[in-house]
């Protein structure tokens, strides 16, 4: 009996246990998933003070992404946080671009300090897609479209799956970047991704299933109410006020980047038909030079080209520094074949070689070839045939123009076009005359021009006819501006 009542008196310190441990099994996930949710949405943290006046700053993404748009976007970032601005608006309307530009841009995004809210006005496919989702909010224009990040080379073909499988877990990364809200819905604990990563890989992945948004053997784009019903959009504002009127700020200030003449002048010489017309002036320029000796304005032209040409390409980040020096190394070939060797041969060949692998490679992003090096050879022969084409025109047209510009009465100041002519009393006084019938040996090949070895000194020398071998045995036939002209002797004349 008295075991019994010491067993009563315990039950209702039993039953407390029981209730203690039954709230820590309660609130301690509670709290866990609370300060797991803060940990993940510390992109979304980011939340606009509460101000008189908000200072907002814009920028536009409004072009196919690149360094060009990674360069404006790094300017812009730094530029807001200098001045101390409440909140950036970036402007979007791109069909997307460079996968390696679009991720630099969305990593800055993610770590900027300042809160960055994307306003979608038409389109933010692939790239642009990418760049959307790490803004701490996204805005879209009724009509307009967010996702088929897929990614594709440029003749919109899918590359393969070492490019998608970076592109979806990229997309995945971002989305997660924003963390969890914390729901309690009848007593049970939910996560709730704010940007589900799934729907972010569906708009990579054409496998993707997700039931009641898409099929597999579909890329995921979303339309602006989509996107909205899905956590991919804040809100639908036709103008970027409506934007800060929907995030209760009254009065703003709005400043936006401006394009400084040396970002518009980078852009424009960055335009291939541009770079065509460079290389046909880096042609002609030289031509013209060799057909009037000295450093004059043809040599000017000819340099000043190669430098406009390489100098944004170096800017953008496609022309590395071997490429600029392949294209000196071929100068410098060719003029070592021009000025010392005589003839054409290995110094030549390979100075056209260095000069056209030169300007072809500049024009391509190395980062190709690291990704996939079958494409970034398909891409080697495209600009490699823009290139050769470019060149040939700007012989024929250096060869058609030559004659007529030399001519203009413009060019009678900065080239020499006067004759020497007979009437003048100009007269041609042979230097060795005592040469003509001679024999000597070809000293460097005459092809046509060399030298040749007769009585033991060296002479410059054009054969007649053809080329002729080093040590074969010639015969000077006439002189003439202190330059002998020869012919081969054939064996029957030796015997």
């Amino acid at each position: 009996m008295a075991d019994f009542r010491k067993f009563t008196a315990l039950i209702p310190n039993f039953l407390m246990v029981i209730c203690l441990s039954a709230c820590i099994l309660v609130v301690v996930p509670v709290v866990a998933a609370a300060g797991a949710s803060a940990s993940l949405a510390s992109v979304s943290a980011r939340n606009i003070p509460v101000k008189d006046t908000l200072k907002v700053f814009t920028f536009p993404i409004n072009k196919e992404i690149g360094p060009a748009v990674w360069r404006i976007t790094r300017k812009s970032l730094d530029e807001a946080v200098t001045k101390g601005s409440d909140l950036i608006i970036i402007h979007m309307n791109t069909y997307g671009g460079m996968v390696d530009a679009a991720d630099s841009i969305r990593t800055r995004i993610l770590n900027c300090p300042i809160p960055v809210y994307v306003f979608v006005d038409n389109n933010a496919i692939s790239a642009g897609a990418l760049i959307s989702v790490a803004a701490d909010k996204i805005y879209m224009r009724s009509g307009a479209s967010l996702g088929a990040a897929t990614v594709v080379n440029q003749s919109g073909e899918p590359m393969p799956d070492k490019y998608q499988s970076f592109m979806r877990s990229m997309m995945r990364a971002t989305a997660e970047a924003h963390g969890r809200d914390t729901l309690i819905a009848g007593g049970d604990t939910l996560l709730r991704w704010r940007r589900d990563p799934l729907i972010a890989e569906a708009m990579v992945d054409p496998s993707a299933y997700i039931p009641g948004v898409i099929d597999t053997g579909k890329v995921l784009t979303l339309t602006a109410m989509e996107a909205v019903k899905y956590g991919y959009c804040e809100g639908i504002a036709e103008r970027i006020p409506q934007i800060l009127e929907q995030n209760g700020v009254r009065n703003y200030q709005i400043e936006s980047f401006k394009l400084t003449g040396f970002e518009k002048i980078m852009g424009f010489l960055v335009n291939p038909y541009l770079q065509s017309i460079l290389i046909l002036l880096m042609l002609g320029g030289v031509y013209f030079e060799l057909q009037t000796p000295g450093v004059g304005f043809p040599l000017v032209v000819a340099l000043t080209a190669a430098v406009v040409y390489f100098a944004p390409l170096y800017l953008e980040g496609l022309a590395a520094h071997w490429e600029i020096l392949l294209f000196i190394a071929g100068l410098v070939l060719l003029g070592l074949e021009i000025f010392v060797f005589t003839g054409f041969g290995v110094a030549g060949v390979a100075g056209i070689v260095c000069l056209v692998t030169g300007l072809t490679l500049s024009l391509i992003d190395n980062i190709v070839f690291t990704w996939d090096f079958g494409y970034a050879v398909v891409l080697f022969f495209k600009y490699l045939l823009m290139v050769i084409l470019s060149l040939m025109a700007g012989f024929v047209a250096a060869l058609w123009l030559a004659p007529k510009a030399l001519e203009a009465r413009w060019l009678r100041g900065v080239a020499l076009v006067a004759e020497q002519k007979s009437q003048a009393g100009y007269v041609g006084v042979d230097v060795h005359p005592g040469l003509i019938g001679r024999t000597g040996t070809v000293s460097r090949m005459l092809r046509p021009s060399g030298k040749v070895l007769i009585d033991g000194l060296h002479y410059d020398a054009v054969a007649m006819y053809g080329y002729v071998d080093r040590g074969e045995r010639v015969r000077v036939v006439r002189e003439e501006a202190g330059q002998v002209y020869v012919e081969k002797i054939q064996d029957h004349e030796d015997s």
